[in-house]
């Protein structure tokens, strides 16, 4: 009987650590969701942009600033966001900045010119950046390290497959039904999510351990060299998939001279890449733990090798034809992605579990920072110059945010001096 019993034991703690894990992968699910419909609502005003700077009179330089904007109001939001993760949890934190990204996003059907356009961006800006800080604090409290890069490489793989299906979407219902309806149609799908989200996410009680992490002070977390490691890394690799995104439709229009029709058949087919490239990379550095891989280790493998693929690049002013760009563009795409999934990944390495959320935003703040100055930076280039040093600046930072990374965590260097010989501890190591 006592056999009999602990047999029964067993099998009822496998069956609920199986239900446990199906619930975890939903809720993924769901963070999938919501990044496809996010990015579907930011790539509205990129994919739209050669027919609203027409509409609108707005010089490339106006329209860096719009979309710097966007960035200005992500860098206000990110700590802020953060915070509301951290002590009010994802479900209802994530609830709220959803809604208010779905209101601003429905504000820009009612911009009238390039003024109120950048206000919607800047409001929609300092919710939207509430995604990431919600999107990691939720993998880091469902998923067992060896499994969460895979988990974020997934839920933000959503941003591209959202960037791959807003041209044709878009410039359908910008070709139907004009630019408004564009931007409403977004906005209603996210505030369909939110009460799907409510009811799956469930109450999650926080832990004694969550309630004393959260109150670590501001000027704490800044004092660490861990955050300030991942603040550079963002501020350096942040920007590339943001010209991408923002630029590429108008470069392909301008530079390649492609019309609306064509951007909507092919601009879609890099950032189904790009969601490749991000899924790929949460699925090798997953790989390279469960074989016994050191976090530090495996980090530098994924990292620096998919920011060596991001100088692709270089190659795509001169490209000889369309095909031949557009192939460049989804390399550089995908390998950036790659990146970027263990960026996040790197959050969750670096710091304690109920500070996820402040650190992921405090990342964002750095990103958002970089985000409102290149966009007016590539503006002025376009203007002045030509699109040829923008995609020389995009080839080389996803490698200065990986060097800054492991140049400024101390958390990463003293985990290699930790692996070596005892006789080999005193060298510095070149990250």
């Amino acid at each position: 009987m006592p056999q009999a019993r602990e047999i029964s034991t067993a099998e009822t703690s496998a069956a609920a650590h199986n239900s446990a894990r199906r619930r975890s992968w939903l809720i993924l699910s769901l963070l999938f969701c919501l990044t496809v419909i996010l990015f579907i609502a930011r790539q509205a005003f990129s994919v739209m942009a050669p027919v609203l700077r027409a509409a609108f009179h707005l010089s490339n330089a106006a329209y860096g600033r719009i979309v710097a904007a966007l960035g200005f109001g992500m860098m206000s939001g990110e700590f802020p966001m953060g915070y509301l993760m951290d002590r009010l949890g994802a479900r209802l934190g994530l609830s709220v900045a959803v809604c208010w990204w779905s209101a601003a996003t429905g504000s820009l059907a009612l911009a009238g010119s390039g003024l109120q356009f950048g206000l919607s961006q800047f409001w929609k800006g300092t919710g939207e950046c509430g995604a990431y800080s919600g999107g990691v604090k939720t993998v880091t409290r469902l998923f067992e390290k060896k499994d969460r890069t895979l988990a974020i490489g997934i839920f933000n793989g959503g941003s591209v497959i959202g960037a791959t299906l807003a041209p044709p979407l878009i410039v359908y219902l910008l070709q139907h039904y004009g630019f408004r309806i564009a931007f409403l149609v977004p906005a209603l799908a996210g505030v369909l999510w939110i009460p799907v989200w409510w009811l799956t996410y469930g109450h999650q009680p926080k832990t004694e351990a969550d309630l004393l992490q959260t109150r670590a002070a501001f000027g704490a977390m800044l004092g660490k060299s861990s955050s300030w490691a991942v603040m550079l890394c963002r501020f350096f690799i942040g920007p590339v998939m943001q010209f991408y995104w923002y630029w590429i439709p108008n470069y392909l229009y301008s530079a390649r001279h492609m019309t609306m029709t064509q951007i909507g058949i092919l601009a879609w087919i890099p950032f189904l890449m790009g969601d490749v490239g991000g899924v790929a990379g949460g699925w090798v550095a997953g790989v390279l733990l469960r074989r016994g891989v050191s976090v530090r280790n495996a980090r530098r493998i994924t990292m620096y090798g998919s920011a060596a693929l991001c100088a692709a690049s270089l190659a795509v002013p001169s490209a000889p034809g369309i095909g031949m760009a557009l192939t460049m563009i989804s390399l550089a795409i995908a390998a950036d992605n790659f990146l970027s999934a263990n960026m996040f990944a790197a959050i969750t390495d670096l710091f304690p579990d109920a500070q996820v959320g402040r650190a992921t935003g405090l990342t964002g703040i750095a990103g958002g920072l970089s985000g409102m100055l290149f966009p007016l930076l590539t503006g002025i280039l376009v203007d002045r110059v030509s699109y040829r040093p923008v995609f020389l600046l995009v080839a080389i930072m996803p490698l200065l945010g990986t060097l800054a990374l492991f140049a400024v965590g101390r958390q990463y260097r003293l985990e290699s001096r930790l692996a070596q010989p005892a006789a080999r501890q005193p060298q510095e190591l070149v990250p």
